[in-house]
This record gives C-alpha cells, sequence and structure tokens, in this order.
C-alpha cells in the first residue's frame, strides 16, 4: 500500500488518536503484516519490536482500538490511525492514554487518575505490577 517500511527496518511508526476527541492514546509500530491486519480486519495490530510478533491491541484486556481512518505522512514512513477505543484507557499502567505524565518544573508528575487496573487486566505483571515489557 506504498508505505515506506524501509526507513525504520521494516516498520512504520503508528500514531494512535481518539477518532471523537483528538487525543494521542498510544505511539506504535507496524510492519507489513500488522498494517495489512489492521487494515483487513478494522482491529489496530502491531508489530511488537521486544517479541518480535505480531499483537492485536486488546487481545489480552479486551480494550480494542477500532479503526476509523487511516492517514500517513508526506514521507508515508508513519501513519496515523484515528480510532474508537472499547475500554477505559489503552495505556498498560491502567490509564486512559500512554500519554498521562506531564513535564511540569522539571519535573514528570501523572496529569491524571488511572482509568481502570492493570493488574485485574493483565495477567503477565511484574512485582511493580507493570505488564512485562512489550504491551498486552
Amino acid at each position: 500500500m506504498n508505505l515506506d517500511f524501509d526507513k525504520l527496518d521494516g516498520l512504520v511508526a503508528a500514531v494512535i488518536q481518539d477518532h471523537s476527541t483528538g487525543r494521542v492514546l498510544m505511539v506504535g509500530f507496524m510492519n507489513e503484516e500488522a498494517f495489512r491486519q489492521t487494515v483487513e480486519t478494522g482491529d489496530v495490530t502491531f508489530f511488537s519490536r521486544s517479541r518480535q510478533k505480531i499483537w492485536v491491541k486488546g487481545e489480552t484486556s479486551g480494550h480494542r482500538l477500532k479503526v476509523r481512518e487511516i492517514s500517513t505522512d508526506c514521507d508515508r514512513d508513519a501513519v496515523l490511525v484515528k480510532v474508537d477505543a472499547l475500554g477505559p484507557g489503552v495505556c498498560h499502567e491502567g490509564y486512559q492514554s500512554c500519554f498521562f505524565r506531564r513535564l511540569e518544573d522539571g519535573r514528570w508528575i501523572e496529569s491524571e487518575p488511572r482509568a481502570f487496573d492493570p493488574q485485574a487486566v493483565y495477567p503477565a505483571t511484574n512485582k511493580s505490577g507493570d505488564v512485562q515489557k512489550g504491551g498486552e
């Protein structure tokens, strides 16, 4: 589909944005297979760099991202995917968006309350309660 997967070693960056609010929810990466699956199924699908495999957002949590619109940048090495987010949040730390920290006076602060308990949603958590590296 004429995306440039060569610049990032077979990947394109995928910015995920809430279709109704415009809020950026997360950023991930797609290889050609993940992009094709996203287009064909309407469920946002990524390529996990840490696990070296395809994964569908929400396959563990049920918090799926349903595609409403896909755009690409001028270089065709990134996509903007506008979605309907199904569930209280997309962040594996329990927030509505992965962008829940804001820089204030040189410090990162949590700028919103948790939307859900990640330990209740994700079975593969480490001692600090974070999902093991690689997301869902």
